[in-house]
């Protein structure tokens, strides 16, 4: 199994890893691209005003340029590390120990705008892009990974399961047609539901902490499903998408 994690615009900064080497990154058939987008960063980061608005940043995120100009040289740390927020925070990957943690870390990836597919102990620096950027080489992200990214996906989901908890604009990127999907809801007392919106993060990352540690092995939705009760979650199951439902 699989569990496909969204990225976060926040990284944690720094790292003790040598810098960037795309070539021992899981999933080589992506360097190519990753190539070209680390090179479009690194050059666009020479002009501020420019990268503000291919990232849709402000001045005072600066920072984030810089840390797009250092992407060559700068220090790595394990994806999974250096991605933050409410999501990672609930997940929380360093509090898990021995058997569980290593589970956990074969099973965990990501989906990035920069990298397509990593998984949690591929070494990356931090940087800033996110799948909705615009740059100057033309075409949006979504255009320029498709092609590449999705039959990397359909390959994998011929060998594993796939939870795909990734938000629509990260799935545009390559979607997964089959793959387990997660909405969470907030049911009321009268009964009515609603989408939850900032803690929908918390609940996914709740839900791949209890899948990535998981000592079943699950192969359908229905397994997937039976895992996240077992964590204290109330879910239903409607084919491959399960809905998580959170009292008011």
């Amino acid at each position: 199994m699989i569990v496909l994690l969204p990225p976060s615009e926040t990284k944690r900064p720094g790292g003790d890893g040598p810098p960037l080497q795309l070539g021992t990154l899981s999933v080589p058939e992506l360097t190519p691209l990753r190539r070209a987008l680390v090179d479009e960063l690194v050059a666009l980061a020479a002009d501020p005003e420019a990268s503000r608005k291919a990232l849709a940043i402000s001045a005072a995120q600066d920072a984030e340029i810089q840390r797009n100009a250092e992407l060559h040289s700068a220090a790595t740390m394990p994806a999974i590390e250096r991605y933050t927020g409410v999501l990672y925070d609930a997940l929380d990957v360093g509090s898990l120990r021995g058997a569980t943690a290593t589970r956990a870390r074969a099973r965990l990836a990501v989906g990035s705008a920069l990298f397509g597919l990593l998984r949690a102990d591929d070494p990356i620096p931090a940087y800033r892009l996110s799948a909705s950027s615009k740059l100057p080489a033309g075409g949006t992200l979504a255009s320029r990974w498709k092609p590449v990214l999705e039959p990397v996906l359909a390959q994998l989901q011929q060998q594993e399961l796939i939870v795909d908890l990734r938000s629509g604009s990260y799935e545009a990127l390559g979607k997964i047609p089959g793959a387990v999907t997660v909405d969470v809801y907030t049911e009321h007392p009268d009964g009515r539901r609603t989408v939850v919106s900032h803690f929908n993060k918390a609940h996914k990352g709740r839900l791949a902490r209890a899948l990535a540690g998981s000592r079943a092995e699950p192969n359908d939705a229905a397994a997937v499903a039976t895992v996240a009760r077992r964590a204290g979650m109330r879910v239903e199951r409607d084919g491959a998408q399960l809905t998580v439902l959170v009292t008011a």
